[in-house]
């Protein structure tokens, strides 16, 4: 099982992810695409490097504002795995 992030841990996390806010029990970002398609585009990306890590987030899009939330469920909180996630999805947002 991978361990939770404390609340120190998290803050110096999001101080180093540009756009993501939140706390010990998850962390989000909500990017707005210039049309609604490039969120799609946007999400189908995320999908496929969430799938290659097996660690899923949870995604919300409205119209062109997309919403990621990670938290790992199993653990009860942020982990190292959800930091990850997040450097990997600022990335493909660019």
């Amino acid at each position: 099982m991978t361990d939770v992030l404390g609340s120190d841990e998290v803050a110096t996390a999001l101080a180093h992810l540009a756009g993501w806010s939140g706390g010990t029990d998850g962390i989000e970002r909500s990017v707005t695409a210039p049309a609604f398609l490039d969120g799609i585009r946007l999400v189908a990306e995320v999908a496929h490097v969430a799938e290659q890590a097996d660690h899923h987030p949870d995604i919300d899009i409205r119209w062109r504002t997309v919403t990621f939330r990670l938290s790992t469920h199993s653990a009860g909180g942020v982990t190292d795995k959800d930091i990850t996630l997040a450097r990997q999805i600022n990335n493909l947002i660019g």
